[in-house]
């Protein structure tokens, strides 16, 4: 039996502070493999990249989620006892609910509040001449899907919650201040939501059937209704990572600016291409870094053995910039995707595999269409200047985002 190889350095959690996002990736290059065995925050990691890497990976006989998730994470991004964290007939049951509100109808409504999101606000951004495009997108973002959602959400607070929405995403890869914004964040959030799932129960609030307050705040599992809190955490894991949307359109808009050439293709209004520019932006820019699970049962693979509890880590970051798959992956190149295979564990921004089989993301469709009225409006509604600014982002901060936040000026609808 082959033993997996061994990175040599004693503890990994610096170099992880240091390389950020290329950390995976830069370990399994330095010892050519993409099966690597390190020590990281105390503990024996396997790393795991690349295509096969990942079909491994997500294969539910082989890993769970179940105590795979840090507390300091369900504390801030996904909730406490939220569907990452389940496996098995309660993840395929709590699944099948993202799923629904993943459908095709649903999504068309999630659409046509943001169409109307977006007419109300271009002349608003007219009449300011200069906007910062990340904090108005996730205002836009979370007018739009709390309509969606069913959640009441009065004007005046549509700043702070959309404040609130992204701090939970931020505080992911923070210690210290941005890890405690996640936390408070999360708390007002749930009490606010936990208020609604209670107003819909009660009847003192009626929302449309179908939408995402109605079907979980309906959802019961073993003839139980979820109790409030976690059915408000389930309902915000349907906003949350909508508004988080604005993290890839903001790099949409970078990414227009500093290919040229692409604005002037999406000029030409060809669908195909604008689905092949969103899927790039998902691909080239950072956002998710990597995933976790436990080895649910000692197995082999490849000549490798993997034992039971043992923590395992994904490349997410790496494998969809891996030059084995990618090529000349460090170039933004939407025309990659007219020959791109298709599969379901090489291209793995939202996770691998088939949302109603494993833990791909469900959402998957709502960022990307998303993401493609959003560019949509930037290349075909909207004409402005970008001043001089700092475009860059860390990778070591995760998740980034440009420094300046995309400062747009002379912005005119047309």
């Amino acid at each position: 039996m082959a033993t997996i190889p061994q990175d040599k350095s004693l503890d990994n959690t610096l170099s992880l502070l240091k390389d950020g996002y290329d950390f995976l990736l830069n370990k399994r290059k330095e010892n050519g493999t993409d099966v690597l065995a390190i020590r990281f925050m105390g503990m024996n990691v396997i790393c795991l990249g690349g295509e096969e890497g990942a079909k491994l990976f997500y294969d539910p006989d082989k890993f769970q989620r179940s105590g795979a998730v840090p507390k300091r994470i369900q504390k801030t991004l996904v909730g406490e006892d939220a569907i990452h964290t389940l496996d098995g007939e309660k993840h395929r049951r709590r699944k099948q609910v993202f799923l629904t509100l993943a459908s095709d109808e649903s999504i068309q409504n999630l659409t046509d509040c943001l169409l109307r999101e977006w007419e109300a606000i271009l002349p608003v951004w007219e009449q300011k001449g200069e906007v910062t495009l990340f904090p108005e997108m996730q205002q836009l973002i979370t007018r739009a899907a709390c309509t969606w959602a069913g959640v009441p959400l009065p004007e005046e607070e549509v700043e702070q919650r959309a404040q609130d929405f992204t701090a939970m995403v931020d505080a992911f890869g923070a210690v210290g201040p941005r890890h405690w914004r996640g936390k408070r964040a999360r708390s007002r959030t749930e009490e606010w939501i936990i208020g609604v799932i209670e107003q819909i129960r009660d009847k003192r609030l009626y929302v449309a059937e179908g939408s995402p307050a109605s079907v979980i705040a309906a959802h019961t599992e073993d003839g139980q209704l979820l109790e409030p809190r976690l059915a408000a955490v389930e309902l915000i894991n349907m906003i949350r990572p909508t508004v988080a949307v604005s993290y890839f359109i903001t790099f949409a808009a970078v990414a227009l600016h500093e290919y040229p050439e692409c604005r002037q293709r999406l000029r030409e209004g060809d669908p195909q291409y604008l689905e092949w520019f969103a899927q790039e932006v998902r691909r080239f820019y950072p956002i998710a870094p990597f995933m976790g699970a436990l080895v649910r049962e000692d197995f082999e693979w490849k000549g490798y053995q993997f034992e039971k509890g043992t923590m395992v880590m994904l490349d997410i970051f790496g494998t969809i910039h891996d030059e084995k798959i990618w090529a000349h992956p460090e170039q933004f190149r939407p025309e990659r995707f007219s020959s791109w295979d298709g599969s379901p564990f090489n291209f793995i921004p939202h996770g691998g595999g088939y949302p109603d089989k494993g833990h791909r993301c469900p959402g998957e469709r709502i960022t990307l269409e998303t993401l493609k009225i959003a560019v949509d409006h930037l290349v075909n509604r909207l004409r402005y200047d970008v001043p001089q600014q700092d475009l860059s982002y860390s990778l070591r901060r995760m998740p980034t985002y440009p420094e300046s936040g995309f400062v747009m000026n002379n912005v005119k609808v047309i």
